[in-house]
């Protein structure tokens, strides 16, 4: 159908039209939320932070001055001459033009502090968790669900969470609204932080090993209950006991299960586990782990 002559031309997208949309840009404009970023980060004088996705660097020269060394990672090189003209008298600023996923972490303790893309938000939370040790603790302002659902906002655990939990504590620093970013997205972020004990709730390897072992049979989801995936390996007086330790009705479904009631489930539970692990075969417990880290828990 053709155009009408007398309406108006659509506008082209530009290359930074594109480059915008394909790497999930919206920038933090709101001083008052890019001020509560910080705050949630808590950056120290003595702290080397690691910033991804720099943007046009409105949180990068907040941070700057409160830090004692700040690498900022932009994927966008439409955006790298602003960004060192902008951060040109911060000495102890180094801006970065590289995809941070594809970066190494610093080998001394860092933070990591940033405005994710929300459509890589789980890669970027994936390499913050497989930077521990040397992460000290992550803050990202990520889409508002996501912040909820990783730290039992709406009252469900997910499976990451609850994995990570002896080792990482996470936390919902606020809400922040979707008019504080341009272009506004369709949704309000929320401030996610991820720190690392400084002492794991879980010393013990072989009591690690089979905690994450409990949490990833629990997580498969057959049964259609936790009692009843934990049943197929667990016998039932062992497990009676150890739901009626943590506070749990024998109907509970996973997601609704804290991470204080499974560590009390796994110290029940430990030496249930170990002595169950060499009754499951290979192929079983491989299924299982399958099953777990194809899930969307």
């Amino acid at each position: 159908m053709a155009r009408n002559r007398h309406q108006p031309p659509v506008p082209r997208r530009t290359e930074r039209d594109r480059a915008r949309r394909a790497y999930g840009q919206n920038f933090l404009i709101d001083p008052g939320a890019v001020a509560r970023v910080v705050r949630a980060a808590r950056p120290g004088p003595g702290d080397l932070l690691v910033e991804v996705g720099a943007g046009k660097g409105v949180l990068t020269e907040a941070l700057a001055p409160r830090c004692r060394e700040l690498i900022s990672y932009e994927i966008d090189r439409h955006l790298i001459p602003g960004l060192r003209e902008r951060l040109a008298r911060y000495p102890r600023v180094r801006v970065v033009h590289q995809d941070f996923l594809t970066a190494a972490p610093p080998s001394e303790p860092f933070a990591l502090v940033g405005n994710v893309p929300y459509a890589r938000t789980a890669e970027i939370v994936a390499w913050a968790l497989r930077a521990m040790p040397r992460l000290t603790s992550a803050t990202l302002l990520t889409q508002a669900e996501y912040a909820r659902k990783r730290t039992g906002d709406y009252g469900r655990w997910s499976l990451l969470t609850v994995r990570s939990w002896p080792e990482v504590e996470w936390r919902l620093c606020g809400r922040v609204a979707r008019a504080a970013f341009r272009p506004v997205p369709a949704v309000d972020g929320g401030i996610l932080r991820l720190t690392r004990r400084p002492c794991p709730l879980l010393t013990d390897p072989a009591a690690r090993s089979a905690y994450t072992e409990l949490v990833e049979l629990g997580f498969t989801g057959l049964g259609g209950s936790l009692h009843a995936s934990l049943r197929r390996f667990c016998p039932a007086r062992a497990l009676d006991r150890a739901f009626r330790a943590a506070g749990l009705e024998r109907d509970v479904v996973v997601a609704y299960v804290a991470p204080e009631q499974w560590l009390v489930l796994a110290q029940e539970l430990t030496e249930v586990v170990a002595g169950t692990r060499s009754g499951v075969s290979k192929e079983s417990m491989v299924r299982v782990k399958s099953r777990v880290d194809n899930s969307n828990l």
